[in-house]
């Protein structure tokens, strides 16, 4: 794995070590924990991310990828909600997806 690729893995054992009241993590803190070095540190999460919410569906779990939001407020980024929708876990309707989200959050806080 090149050294500018962020290994799932890594992300997944972070997001379930952590206790409930400190999540859910920003991207950047994510990152931080991670010990990620710049540059596109953000980007890297993401993708991270994108790799575990494909691993969850398959394999029939909570979106893991729930338990990390934007700096801008208290969801994900779009990108979360688009994949989500092209896996087929949240419905096309963009009115729903907060709803969607925070029980996929409940679940993956209770289940990780």
């Amino acid at each position: 794995m090149p050294p500018s690729t962020l290994d799932p893995d890594a992300l997944r054992r972070l997001l379930c070590s952590l206790p409930d009241a400190q999540l859910p993590l920003t991207y950047q803190q994510a990152a931080e924990a991670l010990g990620l070095a710049p540059p596109r540190i953000i980007q890297r999460v993401a993708l991270a991310l994108e790799a575990l919410m494909r691993e969850d569906v398959a394999a029939g779990r909570p979106l893991i990828a729930a338990l990390v939001v934007s700096r801008r407020g208290a969801l994900p980024a779009q990108g979360f909600f688009d994949l989500a929708v092209a896996l087929g876990r949240f419905p096309a309707d963009p009115s729903r997806h907060a709803e969607a989200y925070r029980a996929e959050l409940a679940q993956a806080l209770a289940e990780r």
